[in-house]
């Protein structure tokens, strides 16, 4: 595709400059050229001399001009002669290659098309006539993934998430900041969320065992049609932020599974403090001990189990009971009951989300 682009403004430039005038890839072959029988050459030594020169050299009686493509100068525009003249030429030469080339990738570029897409940066109109322009199948079943790095060595999660999908027409990868990485994958109709939290594990695995790169990943609904694509990320980020405040140890974090943690952290502060107030109205629940907020902690693990905690515990049945009466007189809760073992998870949780905003507690 480049090499099209690039032949089509060379063959234009040949009465202009009334020089031969072309471009060379990385190793040194003639990809476009104002002579088409030079087409094909491999040119002696281009290659080798590209790889220490700076953007400008001259090589066997021609002025030669690099430019990048992405992050590598893969491509370099020439000119013959060697005088200055030469030089200038194939200086601009490259300047206005470069700048079409990059104008075509982002017209042509499914990846950026997607980008767009997941960051909302397109009219919903506009999305089905753009896949259309790019053959790009808009009713495939995919799902966003956000991968974010918090703490790495100089190893780039893009370049490592790259590489684990390397099907560049079903599965995009893209940076939405210096630690945030974007994967967005088809896949099958008979995925689940479960499947989507192994594939997640498996990214955070490699990053972490092969690269040791601490990451952890938010995961959105999967989505049925393109346009759909942007709530699934909205969904991602909402995860990673939940997850961020309910539970931190956790590395995978599906907005399916956030459960009531995502209604909470929906809810205006000012109502969570209300419903603090309304449920501890003897005592604050900043009056329970660590001690006893770990006794919670694990009654709740255990399914409100007297028998199972104690065990845990490693304290007899009686001394569990006798805490549990404790709590019940200062908070008037007895965790016994159901409904108020729901009434006091909730108050926990809410204390939380308020502790990890303390701007707006």
């Amino acid at each position: 595709m480049a090499n099209r682009v690039f032949q089509n403004v060379v063959y234009q430039m040949k009465e202009a400059v009334d020089r031969v005038v072309g471009v060379v890839d990385e190793t040194g072959t003639v990809i476009s050229c104002s002579e088409l029988g030079q087409i094909g050459e491999v040119r002696d030594g281009v290659a080798a001399v590209r790889q220490t020169a700076g953007d400008a050299f001259v090589r066997d009686g021609y002025s030669y001009h690099q430019f990048s493509n992405a992050k590598h100068n893969d491509y370099a525009a020439f000119v013959e002669g060697t005088d200055p003249t030469a030089a200038q030429f194939a200086a601009m030469l490259s300047i206005s290659l470069q700048c079409i080339k990059q104008y075509h990738d982002e017209k042509f570029d499914k990846t950026n098309f997607i980008k767009n897409v997941v960051l909302d940066n397109i009219l919903p109109g506009d999305i089905y006539a753009k896949a259309r322009e790019l053959h790009f199948i808009s009713d495939a079943q995919r799902v966003v993934l956000l991968i974010r790095v918090t703490s790495g060595n100089d190893i780039s999660a893009y370049d490592v998430v790259s590489g684990l999908f390397p099907d560049k027409q079903k599965d995009f990868v893209f940076n939405i900041s210096e630690s945030d990485t974007v994967l967005v994958k088809e896949i099958k109709p008979d995925n689940n969320t479960r499947d989507m939290e192994k594939l997640a594990t498996s990214i955070v695995d490699t990053l972490q065992g092969d690269h040791y790169i601490k990451a952890v990943v938010g995961i959105g609904t999967p989505i049925n049609n393109i346009k759909d694509l942007a709530s699934s990320f909205k969904e991602a980020q909402i995860a990673m932020e939940v997850g961020k405040v309910f539970d931190t140890e956790r590395q995978v974090i599906s907005y399916d599974h956030l459960g009531i943690a995502r209604l909470i952290y929906q809810l205006p502060t000012t109502l969570c403090e209300a419903f603090l107030r309304e449920v501890f109205k003897q005592e604050s629940i900043d009056s329970l001990d660590a001690e006893t907020l770990f006794t919670i902690q694990r009654f709740f693990e255990n399914n409100l189990n007297v028998s199972e905690t104690s065990r845990g515990l490693f304290v007899h049945r009686n001394t569990l009971v006798y805490r549990l009466e404790k709590i019940r007189k200062l908070t008037g809760l007895d965790l016994r009951n159901f409904d108020d073992a729901i009434v006091f998870k909730v108050a926990l949780m809410v204390k939380k989300y308020l502790s990890a905003n303390p701007a707006k507690y």
